[in-house]
């Protein structure tokens, strides 16, 4: 990979509709208070998402990725970012787009699990979680 910041940058542009769907929830802290980037170098890898505090990487997968040099690809990635201590989780496109709540709620569930608590939280049973999904959204719809 030549120049990952700049293929970054292009690859932000041009995002499928499945990742543009999911950006839409995970942006600007939506899905929880997380922060998540988009199409983010680490390695020789460019990231769909991340998100840093917990370490989670969201792939979003379309066919091409059912090929056996792909698996295999995909495979040797993901066990490259595991052994840095990154939780992946992969999506087919079609599930993003025909099950965004389903995939918001596992992503969700995946970051408040890894999350470890904060030194300056309430005690436990005080104060509230604010979730915040993207205007309009329903989890379990």
């Amino acid at each position: 990979m030549k120049n990952p910041i700049s293929l970054a940058r292009k690859l932000r542009k041009t995002l499928t509709d499945a990742e543009r769907k999911l950006w839409q929830i995970l942006r600007s802290r939506r899905l929880g208070g997380f922060r998540f980037r988009r199409q983010v170098p680490l390695g020789n890898y460019i990231l769909d998402f991340a998100c840093f505090d917990p370490c989670v990487v969201i792939e979003v997968d379309g066919g091409q990725h059912n090929d056996i040099a792909m698996l295999e690809y995909d495979k040797q990635r993901t066990k490259w970012l595991e052994s840095r201590g990154y939780f992946v989780l992969r999506f087919w496109n079609n599930q993003v787009l025909q099950e965004i709540e389903g995939v918001a709620q596992i992503v969700l569930s995946k970051c408040l699990s890894l999350k470890s608590p904060h030194p300056n939280l309430p005690p436990e049973g005080e104060g509230t979680l604010r979730l915040n999904f993207y205007p309009g959204f329903v989890a379990g719809r």
